[in-house]
């Protein structure tokens, strides 16, 4: 059966155009920082993002923990949103890799402000305690349904957080989306933060891999870190031949993602017993209640699943939709009328 997945944007295969790529790439050892094709991905994603310089590293994770790990010491918290990715699906990593604890803070629909983050400060006066060592923000914010953090927000944020001699990092997984969104460059919603992660894998397409952005200084010493934690690469410009298109050519299209969410939240909100500010979706995620319907998510994603549609539940009431490149506008209005069925 050809499925019509809605699981998530990590799901897209590479194009054929990046699957030529990769086959004539030009390769070296990136240990030895040889691959030229690594290098080639690596400027141009610092030039995209206003940042001195780029590491690709295998995955997003391993991105933010490098991240994570170069902004603290063990003993002290990181600030974090309560839904945040990096609290909630990275394992605890922060924990085992840098002996950090996650300080999380609820946001209104995942977005933080000044005030929230502030009380959640430690005093420096209190050695007794775990000093903080980190702010987080995600943009977009996967479980707040691809919420956005407005520009200014951020910038106010970053602003007080450094003058209270605070490191910010951004979980920018979905960076491009989010720009396209609030309507601004990624090297605008870049700029404030001391470091940045963002996904290639993801609605960009590309097979594997993330880029962490900063300043020269705080991109070497990730080196050796991302080789610490096993991600030093070889030949690996096989790979980033597919990130090089990711960037220069899917980052044009993710508008066809965002009208399609539109589209899918709205037929949502239509469906009794689903509940779904449809106003509210501004990227590919579409998050909806449906514990009016009588229907657990785990029943839904086994009807759904057993007429030709992949998606996933959040919790026993929420389910997640990503739409992407390889869910069309005619797919989505076929899922609408299956998810009916199942739940008539």
């Amino acid at each position: 059966m050809d499925y019509i997945d809605l699981r998530s944007d990590t799901v897209t295969r590479p194009t054929p155009e990046m699957r030529e790529a990769m086959a004539r790439a030009e390769v070296g050892d990136d240990v030895y920082l040889e691959d030229p094709t690594v290098n080639r991905l690596q400027e141009l994603a610092a030039w995209m993002l206003g940042k001195e310089a780029a590491l690709f590293v295998p995955s997003g994770i391993m991105g933010n923990q490098i991240c994570v790990k170069l902004h603290t010491r063990p003993g002290m918290e990181v600030i974090t949103e309560e839904r945040a990715h990096i609290f909630n699906y990275e394992m605890g990593a922060m924990a085992v890799i840098s002996g950090t604890l996650a300080r999380p803070v609820r946001g209104e629909d995942g977005i933080l402000d000044w005030p929230s983050i502030e009380a959640a400060i430690r005093p420096r006066s209190a050695y007794y305690v775990a000093q903080t060592g980190l702010v987080t923000l995600e943009n977009s914010h996967n479980m707040a349904g691809g919420a956005c953090m407005p520009f200014e927000r951020m910038e106010d944020i970053c602003a007080r957080a450094h003058e209270a001699g605070l490191p910010v990092h951004l979980d920018g997984a979905r960076i491009f989306n989010a720009a396209l969104a609030l309507g601004r460059e990624p090297a605008e919603l870049s700029r404030p933060f001391d470091s940045v992660m963002f996904c290639l894998s993801k609605g960009l397409s590309a097979p594997v891999g993330s880029i962490i952005v900063g300043s020269r200084d705080f991109i070497d010493r990730a080196l050796p870190v991302r080789r610490l934690l096993g991600g030093g690469m070889r030949q690996v410009g096989v790979l980033a031949a597919a990130g090089l298109i990711a960037l220069e050519k899917m980052t044009r299209r993710l508008a066809e993602d965002h009208e399609n969410a539109r589209m899918l939240a709205r037929g949502l909100a239509s469906i009794p017993g689903v509940k779904i500010d449809s106003e509210r979706v501004q990227t590919n995620i579409v998050i909806f209640d449906i514990s009016d319907t009588g229907t657990t998510t785990v029943e839904l994603s086994t009807r759904l699943k057993e007429r030709g549609v992949l998606a996933n539940g959040i919790n026993a009431r929420e389910m997640r939709m990503v739409t992407h490149k390889d869910v069309s506008n005619r797919d989505c209005l076929t899922a609408l009328e299956i998810i009916k069925e199942a739940l008539s």
